[in-house]
Parts: C-alpha cells; structure tokens; sequence
C-alpha cells in the first residue's frame, strides 16, 4: 500500500462554538467550570480504567471462568486497542474536530463500558476492554487540545492544565480505592458500570467546550490497521507460545504474521505524506531513547499492578478493598518521587536523573522476587512497593521531557502522544512475556495451579491451597525478577542513548499515566 490509499479528509472552515466572544467562540466564565469538569472527569475515567480493572481480576476470574492467559488478556485488550490507535485519534481530532471526536470517544467509552459490565463470558469481556480502548484512544488525544480551545490564555487555562494533569497523577489510585470498594460492596460488574453515569454525563456536558479549528490532512487509516494488528498479533503470538509451545504451528504463524504487518506499517510510515507516526520523530537519538526506555518501564509497570493484584488476593487473602488500599504506598512514593525529580531536572541531566531511578526500580522488583506465600504485609511487600515506586517515579519525568524536547511545535502533541502509547504497548508485551512465564514456572511445580488454588478454596482442602498458593507464588516472583531485568534495560538504553543536558523548562512537563 502507499500513502494514496489513505482516506482524504477535505479541508473544512474553523468551527465556532458556545456563546461567547468573537476570539474562537469561547464559552462565558460561568460556564467554564463547567467545562473544566467535563474535561477532567473524561481524563479521570480514561485513566482509572487500568487500574480500577486490576483489582477485579480474581473476582472476575471466579465469576466467568476465566484461564490465566485471558486474565492477562483482560488487561492487554484495552492496553492494545488504546496505545496502538492513541495517534489515529489525535489525528482524528485534528481533521474532524476535537470536540466532536471527544464526543464519539466518550460515547464509544460509555457503550463499551456497559457492555463489559454486562458481558456473560470471557470473550465478550475481552471484546468490551478492546472497545473501550478504542473509545478512550479518541477520546484522550482531544481532551487536552480542548482545554486550548475552551479557556483563555492565562490563569483560566493554567488552572485547567493544572487540573488535567493532577487527573493524570490520581487515576490509578482512584481506580484501585473504587474498584477494590466497589467489587467488594457490589459486584466486580460495578468497576464497569460505574462509567456509564459519568459518560453520559460528561457527554451531556460537552455542550461548554468549544470544538476550534480543523486542518487539511489525510487519516492514516492503514497505518492504524496493519500497525494495531501487528501488535495483537505478536502479543498473541507470545501468550499462545507459553501455552501450546514456541514450536506451535498457530505460535509461528501469529510471530511471522505480526513481522509481516509491523513491517508494512514501518513502509507506509516512510511512505505516506500523512503518516500516523511521522519518523522523523526518531532521528533525535534523545527522543527515541526515551520512547525505547517508556516502552521498558511499562513493561514492567503493569506487571507490578497486575502480580502483586493476585498475590494479595488469591495468596495473602486481602479483600478486593483491602488491596486497594494495600497499593497507597506505591502512588504516595511514585507523586513523592516524580515531584523531587520535576525541581532537580533543572539542575540535572535527564540521564542522571533516570538512570538511577530505573536501578532503585530494579532493586524493588527484586525484593519482589524475594515473596514467599506467608510474607508479611508491612515488613516486606510495602517496603518492595514504595521502593518501586520512588525509582519508576524518578525517571517519568526526565523521560516526558525527552520525548517533547527540542521537538518542532506542531509536532509536540505527537511527540508527547508517542511517549504514551510506548508506555501502553511496552505494558502489553511485557505482560503478555511476563504472564507466560509466570504461568509456565507454576505450572511447573504444580499443573494447572490456578484451578487448584480455586478448587481448594471452594472445598475447603487447606493442604490443596497451600500447594497451589506455593506454586503460584514461585510464578509471581519469577515474573518479578524477569521485570526487574526490564527495568535495567531501560536503564542501559538510557545510559547510551539519552545524553540530554539540563532541561531549563521543566515545570510544565506533561506527566506519563500510571498504569
């Protein structure tokens, strides 16, 4: 294929919305509160989704039956979808209007949403997380652009930033308090029915925000297809290699399949005049590090939400909203962390700054893979945790700056997208490696472990129980300590490819989301 197959989106005429001045339509101050609640309820709920899913898990895992490798594919579909069409949205909103695209997202994100709470089994289930995905990659790109459009330059648009960002920062541990409460108060449907009120709301809404103008451009339809599809299939490839064998003639044919697609997606990049991911992104060896080391960091990210989830429900026995305040001490270390590093990149290189948290990183996986099925709560899985927290912390901040530094300026919205869909497809492959490998090590030790440790608990069998849990632990920690190996590849990425000096304006780094 070459750029002429894609889609030609006609030039259309600024849009002017709401009543207000003649300066781009903006909504009158009354209103503008209004609007920013709108904005920032959209962002809460995109970036909860991860998280307040998570602890879920092991309910939704008795409820439907669920097998170890759709568990993780629970978590990989939305993850997939949302990462791998993050730039198509952008781009969607740049051509069709950012608020219309907003709109579609929400309402996208709100359908999915109730159709996941209403899911009857595991594949509806993972069909409803790919929609969400798919509503949240439009969605997302535009909510931020809305804010320029909406809020007049100054105190009422830094003060909307301020908001969209601290959203960003508190989505993960919202999600995990509502989700642990509401699955153990109602029913683990809840953590997906919640966002229907709030959708419909923030849909109701969007009436304040001002739509801006549109561009003349191209939508890089094929790009986002073989691209996505790609990348499903190497994660499919991975999971079906734990479970069937690397040797597995469907194994081979999902890894040569995703090489093909991933390779036409690469020539229509080079190619189109419009492409999704403009390559001229990678030239800055600073950039393309930082992309390389997020796509790390995520890797490891989601494994440590995903294990430690199952580990302190189905071996420690913590209630769904016992877990969820169980992972406090990692938000307080990673906001503790990402606020001193924010103060001394200006000071320091961002490799400097990194390089280290990335290590400290490192060394919390590994206390980590220390775990045993009787290990205490406060004296070993916090402090693993905050220590955790406080190297990923360390280095989100040096790695966002990379990423938008020296960047041409309309290529900055891109560049910053990139960083986070590196984030969400480094968390799905790495969770997809790490799931296999936990799997396989349990299984290992005891075959089928999982369905043991349900069947003991269902019986009542202690010695059943304990087994299963020995054995599911022994794939925890393994899964643990190849994540910690993650992490130091991203600090060896970052310690050759990331030479940046000082960033002198740091204070308005967008941040990365969390999980």
């Amino acid at each position: 294929m070459s750029a002429d197959s894609t889609a030609v989106i006609p030039p259309a005429r600024p849009h002017a919305g709401g009543s207000g001045d003649a300066s781009g339509g903006r909504p009158a101050g009354r209103h503008l509160g209004l609007a920013l609640v709108v904005i920032a309820a959209a962002q809460l709920m995109v970036v909860l989704d991860a998280t307040i899913t998570n602890i879920a898990l092991p309910a939704i895992q008795t409820d439907l039956g669920v097998t170890d490798s759709g568990l993780a594919w629970i978590v990989n579909s939305y993850a997939l979808a949302f990462g791998g069409l993050l730039l198509l949205g952008g781009k969607a909103g740049d051509l069709f209007g950012r608020r219309r695209m907003f709109q579609v997202g929400i309402a996208v994100f709100t359908l999915a949403s109730l159709l996941g709470g209403l899911a009857p089994n595991e594949g509806l289930l993972i069909g409803a997380r790919v929609l969400q995905g798919v509503g949240a990659a439009f969605a997302a790109p535009s909510a931020l652009a809305l804010i320029t459009t909406t809020f007049p330059a100054g105190k009422p648009r830094n003060t909307a930033m301020g908001v969209y960002a601290a959203m960003g920062g508190v989505g993960a541990t919202v999600g995990l308090l509502l989700g642990g409460t509401l699955t153990d108060l109602l029913d683990w449907r809840w953590v997906f029915f919640v966002n229907v009120p709030i959708g419909l709301a923030v849909l109701a809404g969007t009436r304040t925000l001002v739509e801006g103008e549109r561009h003349e451009g191209r939508l890089d339809v094929p790009g986002a297809v073989t691209g996505t599809g790609g990348l499903i299939t190497l994660v499919y490839g991975i999971t079906r290699g734990g479970e069937h064998g690397w040797t597995d003639g469907l194994t081979l044919a999902s890894f040569a399949a995703a090489v093909v697609l991933l390779a036409v997606f690469l020539v229509l990049q080079a190619r189109s005049t419009h492409p999704m991911m403009p390559l001229r992104l990678f030239r800055d060896r600073n950039r393309t590090g930082s992309y390389a080391t997020m796509l790390f960091i995520g890797a490891g990210m989601f494994a440590t939400f995903y294990f430690l989830t199952l580990y302190m429900q189905l071996i420690q026995g913590f209630s769904p909203v016992k877990t969820g305040f169980a992972f406090l001490p990692f938000s307080f270390g990673m906001a503790v962390a990402a606020g001193v590093s924010s103060k001394l990149i200006a000071r320091v290189a961002p490799r400097l700054l990194a390089g280290p948290g990335l290590l400290v990183a490192a060394a919390g996986m590994l206390l980590f893979a220390t775990l045993e099925h009787d290990s205490s709560y406060a004296a070993h899985v916090m402090p693993a945790m905050f220590v955790t927290a406080l190297g990923l912390g360390m280095s989100f901040v040096p790695m966002t700056l990379g990423a938008v530094s020296g960047v041409d300026h309309l290529d900055t919205g891109i560049a910053s997208a990139l960083l986070n869909t590196a984030q969400q497809i480094g968390g799905a492959l790495g969770l997809a490696f790490l799931s296999t490998i936990s799997t396989s090590t349990a299984d290992d030790r005891l075959p089928d472990a999982a369905s043991h440790l349900h069947r003991g608990l269902a019986t009542g069998d202690s010695g059943l129980v304990a087994k299963a849990g020995e054995a599911l632990t022994d794939g925890y920690t393994m899964a643990f300590a190849a994540a910690s190996v993650m992490f130091l590849a991203g600090l060896v990425v970052t310690a050759f490819a990331v030479n940046a000096g000082r960033q002198e304006h740091a204070g308005g780094a967008p941040a990365a989301h969390m999980g």
